[in-house]
């Protein structure tokens, strides 16, 4: 049966947002949090895999205590088995850091409940929109990576091959390769599912799977948290907001609208804005 690793982000609710203007940094207090939605679109893949020709699904984040709403929330989806990886010690990673302990951690989910074939990851997160984590991680476990994938089209297990369509710039590329592999996730992969009530009942029972820094004795501490985290962020700051004049244009028929169109982008003012644009 295939063992699917799925890495999850409880991330601030991007509808609920705000900035202190004082200091422009994000106001998390009071803001509700919910699970990275480009990650939903992993689990739901793994999920249909599952429903289709068995799997086995573990779900896998790292943050504080709290993020347990969010795994809870995947097992109430369908997935079987739930990991949380939380320490002060992980606190304030970058990118870097965070793929390191994430690829750690899909290392030891892999010594305990056995290989991994597969391994999703949202294309990014609402957050930190870096889409750097999956491909760290499939760096340092030595993956196949498949990014920005909007279908999957095939998983053959006894073949140990994945086959899956790319959304790039200029269309659609079809992958095949072999598994172990690591895919990002998409939000046109599929659509999210509903929790089921069984599903719910078995999530609020369920206890997940809790590791610190004590269970990595090997673990590199330079390597983690603010230590392991050569980002730095110089400043933040609101963009601001200009007002844009605007010009309504009302015709009786495509000619008239386009003469006004014409006129309109002869102004001065406009000729002045194509001159310094060109």
């Amino acid at each position: 049966m295939l063992h699917i690793v799925v890495c999850i982000k409880q991330v601030p609710d991007s509808r609920e947002i705000r900035i202190d203007p004082k200091n422009n940094t994000l106001i998390r207090q009071g803001v509700p949090s919910i699970v990275n939605f480009y990650d939903m679109h992993g689990l739901e893949e793994a999920l249909r895999i599952k429903d289709e020709q068995g799997a086995r699904i573990t779900v896998v984040t790292m943050g504080p205590p709290p993020a347990e709403k969010g795994l809870k929330e995947c097992i109430s989806l369908g997935a079987d088995d739930a990991v949380l990886v939380t320490d002060r010690g992980f606190a304030g990673a970058d990118t870097l850091a965070t793929s390191y302990v994430v690829a750690r951690t899909i290392r030891k989910i892999a010594e305990t409940w056995g290989p991994v074939d597969i391994v999703f990851c949202g294309k990014q997160t609402l957050d930190g929109d870096t889409g750097q984590v999956g491909p760290g991680v499939a760096c340092r476990l030595d993956l196949e990576q498949l990014t920005y994938v909007n279908k999957v089209a095939s998983v053959d297990e006894k073949r140990r091959k994945v086959r899956v369509h790319r959304l790039l710039e200029d269309g659609i590329e079809v992958v095949e390769t072999s598994m172990p592999v690591l895919i990002t996730a998409l939000k046109e992969l599929n659509k999210v599912r509903r929790a089921s009530l069984p599903g719910m009942i078995r999530a609020a029972r369920y206890k997940p799977t809790v590791w610190t820094t004590a269970d990595f004795p090997d673990l590199e501490k330079a390597k983690i948290g603010l230590k392991g985290s050569p980002t730095i962020v110089a400043k933040t700051w609101v963009p601001e907001i200009k007002a844009v004049k605007t010009h309504m244009i009302t015709f009786d028929s495509p000619e008239a609208a386009a003469a006004q169109l014409a006129e309109q982008l002869m102004t001065k003012e406009m000729q002045t804005l194509l001159d310094w644009s060109s």
